[in-house]
């Protein structure tokens, strides 16, 4: 299953994909020292896809601008990458990341986000830091379409700790309070935070 890819080396690929209207190989060693959103979907011409495509593309300079990178994936061919680039529904003429043409299947096996019954990917998503191991994985049913903001908000969250060393409270938005990981600083998290609710914390 995708989870026990959490916290292990992310799965080395090279394959054709679409970059910036061009046909190229890329590989996820060209990544090294960034991270990456490496989200699979299923195909180009559908209805849920096209938005997720867009919306990353919408938001890549935020993404950009805290040093990652973002991938989509799909068993597509280049050529269909292109084409629907091209195509009247789409609304923005062009994806300014790569698109990863997945025609062997090679990729979402690796990830283990094939879909054996209809041979393509799965709505799934990885974050992948600079030392190209995986810190996150989510899978969708195909119908229902992925937060792109919630991606972003995970990716600040991810390298927060990093930089840190704290962890990061449910809903963590950046600027907000953290946890220094002991008993204590637990404890006065949970003090700040719900002074008005007895709350009994366990450690196991």
């Amino acid at each position: 299953m995708a989870h026990t890819l959490v916290a292990r080396e992310a799965p080395a690929f090279e394959e054709n994909a679409t970059v910036n209207g061009d046909i190229k190989k890329v590989r996820l060693s060209d990544f090294s020292g960034k991270y990456l959103v490496l989200f699979f979907y299923p195909t180009d011409f559908t209805y849920v896809c096209p938005t997720e495509i867009v919306g990353f593309n919408k938001q890549l300079k935020d993404f950009n601008d805290i040093d990652c990178e973002v991938v989509g994936c799909s068993c597509d061919s280049q050529f269909s990458h292109l084409a629907w680039m091209s195509a009247p529904k789409s609304t923005i003429g062009h994806v300014n990341y790569t698109l990863l043409a997945d025609t062997d299947h090679a990729v979402a096996k690796a990830y283990k986000v094939l879909n054996e019954a209809t041979g393509t990917a799965m709505r799934a998503l990885f974050i992948i830091d600079g030392q190209q191991k995986i810190r996150h994985v989510t899978i969708n049913d195909s119908k229902v379409g992925r937060s792109v903001s919630e991606v972003l908000r995970l990716v600040k969250a991810f390298q927060f700790v990093d930089k840190h060393g704290e962890v990061c409270p449910a809903d963590w938005q950046p600027g907000s309070d953290t946890i220094i990981p002991t008993t204590e600083q637990s404890i006065n998290y949970f003090s700040r935070q719900y002074s008005d609710t007895k709350i009994h914390i366990y450690h196991f």
